[in-house]
């Protein structure tokens, strides 16, 4: 059974999203402003938080920033806040994805279910230990980047694209096979979100491990 919180000072946009979501067997933690959803991610484990930008008390941004200081719970933002600024500032703060006011609760919906069958199959399977890539080591189990021994944090989407790239030193990806792999097949491709990501791990890793493919894609460039 997952758990999955619902954060938006409109309780009639939890009520629809909640009947929606529920039925794909989960468990509904409603918080109504910014403070009550960062006490809610705190106190319980959380597989996937549904937030709003502009929340009372603690704003939607700021819960972002906050939360990603000590979490890696996978967050979506769903917001009336429609201009591409706003997007991308979500998303370099850490959120996984972006969802417009006003919204289809059935493409919500499908969102969830991909996102949890993501998170369920990156915990159910054997794998090695780690992987390395010159300076850079992923550590599969625990989802964690050192460089240098340096803990480096990672979101769930990060963690899936640069696990991707580092099993395949040298393969060029299209923006398809990026998207599809971070966010799953019922997603709609946004070339603006993996930009985002691939600029947040180039910042992570430096910049001279992913290379451009003009036309292409991108590439992780090998290093002994």
């Amino acid at each position: 059974m997952a758990n999955i919180l619902i954060a938006d000072d409109e309780k009639e946009i939890i009520k629809l999203l909640r009947m929606y979501i529920e039925k794909e067997g989960v468990t509904v933690y409603e918080a109504y402003d910014g403070e009550m959803a960062y006490m809610i991610l705190k106190n319980y484990t959380i597989d996937l938080a549904i937030i709003d930008i502009m929340m009372p008390k603690l704003n939607g941004f700021d819960l972002i920033k906050r939360v990603r200081r000590t979490m890696d719970v996978p967050i979506m933002v769903i917001s009336a806040k429609v201009d591409l600024s706003d997007r991308v500032l979500g998303l370099e703060l850490g959120a996984d994805d972006y969802i417009t006011k006003p919204f289809e609760p059935l493409e919500v919906a499908a969102k969830v279910k991909a996102r949890l069958r993501r998170i369920q199959s990156m915990g159910g399977k054997e794998a090695e230990d780690t992987i390395t890539v010159g300076e850079v080591v992923l550590h599969l189990k625990e989802c964690v980047l050192y460089k240098k021994n340096e803990v480096i944090p990672l979101t769930k989407v990060e963690y899936m694209v640069l696990k991707m790239f580092m099993e395949n030193p040298g393969r060029v990806f299209t923006k398809e096979q990026i998207y599809e792999n971070a966010w799953g097949d019922d997603y709609v491709m946004d070339d603006n979100s993996i930009r985002v990501i691939i600029s947040r791990l180039r910042e992570k890793l430096g910049g001279d491990y992913i290379t451009t493919i003009r036309g292409l894609g991108y590439r992780l460039e090998k290093h002994e």
